[in-house]
């Protein structure tokens, strides 16, 4: 839950389903600015993979890069935006955002914040290592994630989950350079992005039940922003 908190089973409605493909559809936009075509665009093709791995329509994929690539003639301006605070009973959260709109979401934060603590910039972020990081799964059984982090540049990994998906944690310089590395070692790379971890997570242990329900539902709320790509959370596990 420390690295990036995901909704559970949020991939099984429908409204969900349409963030996904929101959240998806600014980061293609994003990474074809820097050309539409995948093969030569190596953050779009990653993108691009993610799209495909959720579904999303051909149609919906094909004009997310048009526009981001400025080819419908429409203009795409998001700006970058991070708020910090802190969840119900000091939980540490930082959320990325991607608007078009920036005082609306100064504004949305704002709201969603009242049931928590919206702070001032560096006021949680210097409990959290800006680092980047690659969801990768391995291509047969038996690959080994520790000798792939080693050889591939990795500062780090999190064993994967019942899914099999393991976080390579990098240096922020090397991202792209592990990403292109850990194929060769016998993982494809599903994600590849930079994102916060916290230094100090809180063990959910230490909440009672109906404390840390309280603070799912705070983070469910964030998550449900049109303008928030991610969220990332001090809670360990």
């Amino acid at each position: 839950m420390g690295a990036q908190w995901k909704a559970k089973h949020k991939d099984l409605a429908a409204n969900a389903r349409g963030r996904v493909f929101g959240k998806l559809s600014k980061d293609i936009m994003i990474a074809a600015r820097n050309g539409a075509d995948p093969a030569s665009n190596a953050r779009l093709r990653l993108v691009v993979e993610q799209a495909r791995k959720v579904s999303m329509p051909k149609e919906t994929l094909d004009r997310a890069i048009k526009k981001g690539a400025g080819l419908t003639g429409e203009a795409v301006h998001f700006e970058h935006v991070v708020y910090e605070g802190f969840a119900p009973h000091q939980v540490p959260v930082m959320v990325e955002c991607l608007t078009d709109n920036v005082n609306r979401t100064a504004s949305e934060m704002r709201v969603l914040f009242r049931k928590g603590h919206l702070g001032s910039s560096g006021s949680v972020s210097w409990d959290f290592s800006h680092l980047g990081m690659i969801e990768a799964e391995p291509l047969k059984a038996g690959a080994d994630p520790e000798l792939a982090a080693i050889e591939a540049g990795a500062q780090d990994f999190e064993p994967g989950d019942e899914d099999g998906v393991t976080l390579f944690l990098t240096d922020h310089a090397d991202l792209d350079l592990v990403s292109r590395a850990l194929p060769a070692q016998g993982f494809t790379v599903l994600s590849a992005k930079l994102g916060y971890k916290p230094k100090n997570p809180i063990n959910p242990a230490s909440l009672s039940t109906g404390d840390l329900s309280e603070v799912e539902a705070f983070l469910a709320a964030i998550d449900e922003n049109d303008d928030v790509q991610n969220v990332y959370v001090g809670l360990a596990g």
